[in-house]
């Protein structure tokens, strides 16, 4: 899906973040786009109408489902290994595959990305995510302020 749509994205002077087909019975396809200056509804519908020429086209989704193009919010999905580098110092909520130190979820400072993966603080200790285990990171913003 992304080979297919991405380039449309680009084409336009966008950048495509996150692919999601969510649902069973009423699906939703939802990209997720961005821009160097943000991107408003404007821009949404724009790609929004590009993108669903090319899906017309192609028809690569079995049934029905509707149409979404969002901005990334300000928990922003974290998806490629320049994403998680634009993002070191930032708070994260990654979600795992499986199960590590008995838990699948995670919330902590990035630190530093390595080789094939990130590096993660939570709460005094740190943990080292791999890519491949990773089933959504996005950013996790806080709003407590000083003193928590």
């Amino acid at each position: 899906m992304r080979q297919l749509l991405e380039p449309v994205v680009t084409d336009l002077g966008y950048e495509l973040l996150l692919i999601e087909l969510i649902g069973s019975g009423q699906r939703i396809l939802r990209l997720y786009i961005d821009a160097p200056g943000g991107v408003n509804l404007d821009d949404c519908e724009l790609v929004s109408r590009n993108v669903s020429a090319v899906l017309d086209v192609d028809d690569p989704i079995a049934g029905a489902y509707n149409l979404e193009v969002s901005s990334p919010g300000i928990e922003r999905p974290l998806v490629r290994d320049e994403h998680f580098r634009r993002h070191v110092g930032e708070r994260v909520k990654v979600r795992l595959m499986k199960n590590i130190s008995g838990r699948k979820r995670f919330t902590g400072v990035l630190t530093r990305v390595v080789d094939g993966g990130v590096v993660v603080e939570v709460d005094g200790e740190t943990y080292e995510f791999a890519y491949d285990d990773i089933e959504s990171a996005r950013l996790a913003p806080d709003f407590r302020g000083p003193g928590g």
